[in-house]
């Protein structure tokens, strides 16, 4: 047999009350008085807040630690394209090349790059840049 503590088997043994949600319940309210304070705690107080506005006074500044600035959470955007499987394949090689580099990207980050790059081109180059990729049909490839 196991011993029991004599607390929880009361409290285990006590009927639980049961409320009914319709019927308001009363709430007791706190004095909001303070309670009366004796001349000699009153005295004691007063030094000892005394004490504290002198050793306020005595201590260093403290140093405010900077606030970092929380930077707003980009949002992102899906999309879906078709890509001809030889142009699909150099972001394989260069994924290898930057791991050779000890850069490792992935596949959005190569993308993300060579858009950088295109926004950065005169618009002559840019034209020059997009003459040269050939116009393929968009969409999904037909099952075989």
């Amino acid at each position: 047999m196991s011993k029991t503590n004599p607390v929880k088997t009361t409290a285990l043994n006590t009927p639980v009350k049961k409320t009914n949600p319709a019927k308001p319940v009363a709430i007791k309210t706190v004095s909001t008085k303070a309670p009366a304070v004796k001349p000699v705690v009153a005295k004691v107080a007063a030094n000892a807040a005394a004490k504290k506005v002198v050793a306020e006074k005595t201590e260093p500044a403290k140093v405010v630690k900077a606030i970092k600035e929380k930077t707003p959470k980009l949002k992102m955007e899906r999309d879906s394209f078709t890509m001809p499987k030889a142009e699909y394949a150099q972001l394989n090689v260069l994924k290898d090349r930057l791991e050779k580099l000890n850069q490792p990207a992935k596949k959005s980050e190569l993308l993300r790059a060579g858009i950088m790059q295109l926004s950065a081109m005169t618009d002559a180059a840019l034209k020059a840049a997009l003459s040269k990729v050939p116009t393929i049909k968009t969409g999904r490839p037909k099952k075989k």
